[in-house]
């Protein structure tokens, strides 16, 4: 493919913000489909009588599809150019949404949660690769800004919508609101977003099939590991296996075909690597924790939905008001800097999150999730921006889809590791704690006094066993909270693993 022939025209400064909205609208969609059902499980768990592993397919549905297609991103644009994939993804996303909303089963639920994670998984490279394409050096740092805002912001925002949804309406809706934004964005791509040059190439099946069971069983063994107990599972030891098999078998095929799906050399550029490995480890301690902080505010805690949705807002709210100020920074700072600022930053804010208790005010909270959100603003508008400044731009397209994927399988990794300590410190702690309820705890005769109650009261047990549960959850959840921020302070030096330099290369629409 002819590199110049993925320059766009030369636009106005209103088509580009329009164009700045069209993708962001995609973009935020996909990401925020992926949290927004995590506080409405509950609700679907009565609707089709499943269980909690049962139900957690919904979320597992998604997330595993949507892996196997986005490292595909760059080959799916020469095939049949970024406006046709666009086109297709949107609508695609669209009848999914709709056929999730009005499942009456969880197979179906399940079925059509897979499909939405298919045709939004180009979603996010693609709005990237447009923005690059778009706009020149000199506005590149602006416009990856405003373009990250969504990414950022749609994660945290998700639990908040979907709990004032839940609430309010019912699950079903969740699913509903897609569709006029669907319908706008479609509207919207076919006016303002130019086809892009295709390429007829022979494909590698025998890679595509490796690739495609290898992310597959792997992504799967990450989500559903915790639930069977991980390698004590015949399950769980099969997708290992077969994902170290088949990943390793894509890559010698990789190496070998003319024609690979994925262009390993991506892999040799020491820019994109530094900032996709950075991608991993940033959402693995980041997301991985947020996660499950719903989950905390509303079984621990006894938030309702909608409150719980809002202790994630004020991290967002923060993160827009800070982020304006990026790309400015960006021409006066060493990127790098400001990436470690902003991971110093969301590690302060984090250990301050360490001093949480059952008692914790909503105003704590929010205050101290507000300075993550900061530290955030720094962190991936700046890493967006720079991954690609050494690649040619005919490599940018494959270059997004490993990036969004690296981002993405990250999340994944945090969330299963940080679920699986949870689970089992949640029961050390339990038995830890349990042990000082005895008749001999002066404490425990002093709290019985201050709540009017005495062993022999029948109600006595239960109290205590509710106050025990909780207070070995909260422990666990601020075990985890350690964890984050020492994963954040360690990152720190491996920043600098990325090239020094201030926001510089060329824009594709300035080589022109």
């Amino acid at each position: 493919m002819d590199t110049n022939s993925l320059i766009t025209k030369q636009r106005t400064s209103l088509e580009k913000w329009l164009i700045t909205v069209t993708v962001m609208l995609v973009a935020v969609m996909e990401v925020l489909d992926m949290t927004i059902v995590n506080v409405s499980l509950r609700n679907m768990m009565g609707t089709f009588g499943a269980t909690l592993t049962q139900i957690t397919w919904v979320i597992t549905a998604y997330v595993v599809s949507s892996a196997v297609i986005m490292p595909l991103t760059g080959f799916l644009t020469e095939t049949l150019g970024r406006r046709k994939l666009l086109l297709i993804n949107i609508v695609g996303f669209m009848i999914a949404s709709v056929l999730c909303g009005i499942s009456t089963s969880l197979a179906e639920i399940i079925i059509f949660r897979a499909l939405q994670g298919i045709f939004g998984a180009s979603l996010i490279p693609l709005s990237q690769f447009i923005m690059r394409s778009t706009f020149e050096k000199k506005e590149l740092g602006k416009a990856m800004s405003v373009w990250a805002m969504g990414i950022m912001i749609a994660p945290i925002m998700g639990p908040t919508l979907g709990g004032y949804i839940t609430e309010n309406l019912n699950w079903h809706w969740i699913f509903f609101i897609n569709v006029p934004v669907c319908v706008i964005a479609f509207m919207m791509t076919l006016n303002l977003i130019e086809e892009s040059p295709t390429e007829k190439k022979p494909v590698d099946i025998i890679g595509l099939i490796l690739l495609a069971i290898g992310v597959g069983c792997f992504q799967t063994f990450l989500e559903e590991g915790s639930h069977y107990d991980w390698f004590s599972s015949n399950l769980i030891i099969f997708l290992a296996l077969a994902s170290v098999f088949c990943i390793a078998g894509f890559v010698i095929q990789s190496l070998d075909a003319k024609h690979p799906v994925i262009k390993l050399s991506l892999f040799k550029d020491r820019q994109f690597v530094s900032c996709t490995l950075i991608m991993v480890a940033f959402p693995l301690a980041l997301f991985g924790m947020l996660t499950l902080q719903p989950l905390m505010v509303e079984t621990v805690m006894g938030y309702p939905p909608d409150t719980a949705g809002w202790v994630m807002a004020p991290r967002g709210l923060a993160s827009l008001l800070f982020m304006p100020f990026i790309p400015l920074l960006l021409k006066r700072f060493d990127a790098r800097l400001l990436i470690a600022f902003g991971m110093f930053v969301v590690g302060c804010g984090t250990l301050l999150m360490t001093r949480w208790s059952l008692n914790v005010s909503f105003a704590q909270m929010a205050w101290e999730s507000a300075i993550q959100g900061i530290g955030m603003a720094f962190v991936f508008p700046s890493i967006s921006t720079i991954v690609f400044e050494t690649l040619s731009p005919k490599d940018i397209p494959s270059a997004a889809g490993m990036f969004s994927f690296g981002r993405n399988i990250g999340l994944s990794i945090g969330v299963a590791l940080f679920t699986t300590i949870l689970v089992n410190q949640t029961q050390v702690n339990w038995n830890r704690l349990g042990g000082h309820i005895n008749i001999f705890n002066p404490n425990l005769i002093h709290w019985l006094q201050a709540q009017h109650l005495n062993l022999s009261d029948p109600g006595t047990p239960s109290q205590l066993a509710n106050l025990l549960n909780a207070q070995a959850s909260i422990v666990s959840y601020l075990n985890i909270y350690w964890l984050s921020t020492i994963s954040f302070f360690i990152m720190i030096p491996l920043v600098f693993l990325i090239k020094k330099g201030r926001v510089s290369h060329v824009g594709i629409g300035e080589a022109h």
